[in-house]
């Protein structure tokens, strides 16, 4: 993983690029892992570990509506979290992740694994439904691994 944010780093420090992250499930994972590179500084503009739905709420602007109709794990939550820590932040991307690590909290619509990461750039904002598998490490570190990829491949397109 840490290959993936020297990367994510690089791309970035070189296209004068600024990234947010809003995460939920690998609660500031994301931003640990880009922040334990050197040179980070010139990338990371913003990281907030929003696992309540309040904070989902008041400072991403997650609407209360999203929460109620589709809950804090869905595409949608996932697509305003990314949405509300790039218009918070000022970044040029951002991302998000929210679903459930386990062992415990999951159900027939939420499973354990079920992670949703969100994306938000001035090409639009769209998010990606993960089923992962393992126990809760396995899962945010799976998690974080693919939302550094998802930020890779924004970058460079």
């Amino acid at each position: 993983m840490i290959d993936a944010a020297k990367e994510l780093v690089e791309i970035c420090t070189e296209r004068k690029v600024k990234v947010a992250t809003a995460e939920s499930c690998t609660g500031g994972m994301i931003s640990e892992l880009i922040t334990s590179v050197s040179g980070s500084s010139a990338v990371i503009e913003f990281g907030l570990c929003s696992y309540s739905n309040r904070i989902k709420h008041e400072i991403l602007g997650v609407s209360e509506a999203t929460l109620e109709k589709f809950s804090e794990y869905s595409e949608q939550c996932a697509k305003e979290m990314a949405e509300g820590a790039r218009r918070v932040s000022g970044a040029d991307i951002a991302v998000s992740t929210t679903g459930v690590a386990g062992p415990s909290g999951g159900t027939s619509e939420h499973p354990v694994g079920e992670v949703f990461i969100g994306l938000s750039s001035s090409k639009g904002v769209f998010a990606k439904r993960f089923l992962f598998s393992g126990n809760r490490d396995e899962v945010r570190r799976s998690a974080a691994y693919e939302a550094l990829k998802m930020l890779i491949v924004s970058v460079y397109d």
